[in-house]
């Protein structure tokens, strides 16, 4: 399976996730990963204590196609902090926080029924 560089372009369901790491586009990834109507992209987040709202810059800057983001806390649910909520809602966006399994599933939904959705996945074991 080829390697994940960095960025692959256009909307790609995620075909698996777990041990680490995501499967998507015939590419394999060990890290998390931000995947936005423009694309998929590595996330520099390993738990949810490090991700800020400066984490969401992509999400920000391609808002316009963006309606819903769902953010994949890990293995466990976190709560998704209010000012996080208003920067985005400011921009359209309603953000919803999961666990990274429930999250990716429901990314995959989203994307078979064409919605505009992003998503910031953690990735888990």
């Amino acid at each position: 399976m080829p390697r994940f560089d960095g960025f692959v372009p256009g909307r790609h369901p995620l075909d698996a996730f777990g041990a680490g790491g995501f499967r998507f586009a015939g590419m394999g990834h060990v890290g998390s990963i931000l995947a936005t109507p423009a694309g998929i992209a590595i996330w520099p987040v390993t738990c949810f204590a490090d991700v800020t709202a400066q984490s969401f810059q992509r999400v920000l800057d391609e808002a316009d196609t963006i309606d819903f983001l769902l953010i994949g806390t890990g293995a466990d649910i976190a709560f998704i902090p209010h000012a996080w909520r208003a920067l985005l809602k400011e921009r359209g966006i309603t953000v919803e926080g999961m666990a990274t399994g429930a999250a990716a599933r429901t990314y995959n939904v989203l994307v078979g029924e064409d919605r505009r959705v992003a998503a910031a996945l953690i990735a888990v074991d």
